[in-house]
């Protein structure tokens, strides 16, 4: 694996873990941007869980593939939250509200985390 690859699998892979343990020591956030009918608790800390477990995955080599194809997985499902903040104009944190266009800024942005974990599918050439 080139180095700009490693350097940047360790970043998505400990990024994933410090957001997913986020879910347990802070949901409140998570759980405001929850869509309904969702059950709020349950999505936040099983995204919490899968997303701890896909960064350490990704930094396992035996277990890469499977674990971005898991993230690939979990910014699908967690893309209706992302809409949901922007169309309903929750803040993450409203005692400091970020602008309402930082919410909608933040869709596309699911596509690079995809296209991110998708790299790490692919094997590298010999």
């Amino acid at each position: 694996m080139s180095r700009r690859k490693t350097i940047l699998m360790w970043v998505l892979g400990v990024s994933m873990i410090a957001v997913g343990l986020l879910h347990f020591v802070h949901p409140d956030p998570f759980l405001r941007i929850v869509p309904p009918p969702i059950p709020a608790e349950l999505a936040v800390y099983a995204s919490g869980v899968f997303e701890v477990l896909g960064g350490v995955g990704l930094l396992i080599p035996r277990t890469r593939r499977a674990a971005a194809w898991g993230l690939i997985a979990l910014y699908v499902c967690v893309f209706p939250a992302n809409i949901y903040m922007a169309v309903e104009g929750i803040q993450l944190d409203p005692a400091n509200p970020a602008p309402e266009w930082a919410a909608w800024l933040r869709l596309p942005f699911q596509a690079l985390f995809i296209a991110w974990a998708w790299w790490f599918t692919r094997e590298d050439p010999a």
